[in-house]
């Protein structure tokens, strides 16, 4: 089971934080710790690592079974999964490398910013490959067929809402007036009685 992920940046400030399983003691220190674990590791050595320091945050499994913590970085950003005995590392370096790629499609080469103000789309797209904490999808092509359908429907969504969006249900049916047009044309008669 996937039990949390995290992106941090180079300096530690995370920018997207989810956690499937409850945390003890304080979350806050909980991520400083993950990072300072990542952060420190030289380049050249494997992408997963056994935490015994997590063990007071972080509760075992009933096997006794450690978490560990697979990661990898991209640019300025490191992609952190903490995970217990039932899931791959490798299989989860593959996901990242999904989740990673999702990112790019989405956002045209996903950078930190994008995560900071599209934070809503970001928590979505990871929505779509995990579900409480168990893999749901990892076709990219899938996943992002799926971002694409959330978004026009939000933007129709908008659209409906807003009288004065473009083909919004404000101007009378039929008519090949803009619901601005339409405005205007009847605000003009008001003064003159």
């Amino acid at each position: 089971m996937i039990h949390a992920v995290l992106i941090f940046n180079t300096s530690g400030v995370p920018r997207l934080t989810k956690f499937y399983t409850p945390v003890h003691l304080s979350l806050q220190t909980l991520i400083q710790k993950i990072f300072s674990l990542v952060y420190s590791r030289p380049v050249g050595l494997c992408n997963f690592l056994d935490a015994p320091e997590l063990e007071p945050f972080l509760a075992q499994n009933e096997e006794g079974e450690r978490w560990r913590v697979v990661y990898r970085s991209y640019a300025t950003l490191y992609f952190v999964f903490v995970i217990d005995g039932a899931e791959s590392e490798l299989g989860i370096l593959d996901l990242i490398q999904v989740f990673v790629e999702s990112l790019d499609r989405a956002f045209e080469n996903v950078c930190e910013l994008d995560l900071v103000f599209h934070f809503d789309e970001v928590h979505h797209i990871l929505a779509e490959i995990i579900q409480g904490g168990l893999v749901l999808e990892t076709n990219v092509d899938e996943i992002d067929d799926a971002v694409q359908v959330a978004a026009r429907l939000r933007r129709e969504s908008y659209a409906a809402a807003n009288p004065l969006a473009l083909g919004s249900g404000l101007a009378p049916r039929g008519s090949n007036q803009t619901p601005l047009g339409w405005l205007t044309g009847k605000f003009t008669g008001v003064g003159a009685r």
